[in-house]
């Protein structure tokens, strides 16, 4: 074969010439595909986690709506409480500790004379302040009136019996009353007297309590007897009698009076470690007596 370039002769079946390169018989092998680099694209760069914005009230307990508190103070308590515009809390007349300028009062006998008569009754002043936030994020500090603890209980679960003087403030919607005893017994010889304080309706409401607290939970017919002045407040589901101490020695020498307060179940129930007449008690011997 004769390459038709140069004239050079080949093999018969050579598919180039020897002498100068040219392809012969007109066709050239296959070149081998070259494969397209394949385009990658970069890897997107991470995003950022999204930073969630701190709660409102960081170091504050968000509970019962829109309600947020903290209870500070160990055992000279107060309860500082967190408000947006247009919430409120009442307390009685000169409960007030101290409050953010964002903050108006208006005081009055809220429910009327009768309910006003009701409160002084049970403990209470006749007129009671209502404080509300005309901004966002705005404080009011209550403290309480003696050393102990603030119970912070939430009056939608249940209606609750509470001491006498032993409400600190509450949200508008909950309701602060007067509770007449019923049974003669406890009346006279519970420790709290006739007429306790009744708290209704819903929302968050915040009790004074003489010493340690302590909650307990009774059981449908279970019973704990108590020393009379130690309950502080119980829920209205709970049965409160008094009952005498049995035994003569136990009378004479027990230490603990005639008769013991019981209170059966079921439903909550708060009790103090102290009581103010008994604290008063043991510090009046060590008080100046006058002309001395």
């Amino acid at each position: 074969m004769f390459c038709t370039s140069c004239g050079a002769q080949n093999e018969d079946f050579a598919k180039f010439c020897t002498s100068c390169g040219q392809v012969l018989n007109g066709t050239a092998p296959a070149a081998a595909p070259v494969s397209e680099p394949q385009q990658t694209s970069a890897p997107a760069p991470a995003q950022p986690t999204p930073v969630q914005p701190a709660p409102a009230y960081n170091n504050y307990n968000p509970v019962s709506g829109s309600l947020n508190y903290k209870i500070f103070g160990d055992n000279l308590p107060a309860v500082s409480i967190r408000m947006n515009a247009g919430e409120s809390i009442y307390t009685q007349s000169g409960g007030m500790t101290w409050m953010d300028n964002g903050i108006n009062m208006e005081t009055n006998m809220k429910g009327g004379l009768m309910k006003g008569l009701g409160r002084v009754f049970s403990g209470d002043s006749l007129f009671i302040a209502t404080y509300t936030a005309n901004q966002n994020n705005q404080e009011i500090v209550i403290a309480s009136n003696f050393p102990g603890h603030i119970a912070a209980i939430d009056i939608g679960q249940t209606p609750i019996i509470a001491q006498k003087s032993a409400f600190l403030c509450a949200q508008p919607s909950v309701t602060l009353s007067a509770y007449v005893t019923r049974n003669a017994g406890a009346g006279f010889f519970g420790g709290e007297g006739f007429i306790m304080q009744r708290l209704t309706g819903a929302g968050m409401a915040f009790l004074e309590i003489d010493g340690s607290l302590v909650e307990r939970t009774l059981a449908p017919g279970e019973t704990i007897k108590v020393d009379t002045g130690n309950v502080a407040a119980f829920a209205e589901s709970v049965q409160y009698q008094a009952e005498m101490v049995k035994g003569f020695k136990n009378i004479l020498f027990g230490g603990e009076g005639l008769f013991l307060t019981t209170l059966t179940g079921p439903g909550k129930v708060w009790l103090q470690t102290m009581t103010m007449p008994g604290f008063a008690g043991k510090i009046l011997p060590y008080l100046p007596k006058s002309g001395n």
